[in-house]
């Protein structure tokens, strides 16, 4: 599969209340060929760039009560065309919920 979902230019902005007012965060993709992934466990929302091979170069944890709003800015190929964006949520080791039974 060729590699060319996320690229340079990926960003995210975090808008966080400080309890002093609010204040917004970005994380860049800052090099080609980095992605940044958002994922969301207990309470804790995390950005992290990650290179091609997936090794974490830094990462952004903002307390899910305190996240006002969380923005993904996809990176723009050279024909004008989006880039897919995708959103993970771990969830924790508890077990899926079933759906009910027809009655």
């Amino acid at each position: 599969m060729p590699y060319h979902q996320h690229m340079k230019g990926d960003r995210v902005e975090a808008v966080v209340d400080t309890g002093q007012g609010v204040q917004t965060f970005e994380i860049v993709a800052t090099r080609a060929g980095r992605r940044l992934e958002v994922t969301s466990a207990r309470g804790i929302v995390e950005v992290t760039e990650v290179t091609r091979g997936g090794n974490p170069v830094r990462t952004g944890r903002f307390m899910a009560s305190r996240l006002i709003a969380l923005v993904e800015h996809p990176a723009t190929e050279a024909d004008g065309a989006a880039v897919e964006v995708t959103t993970r949520r771990r969830m924790g080791r508890g077990k899926e919920p079933s759906a009910p039974s027809p009655a």
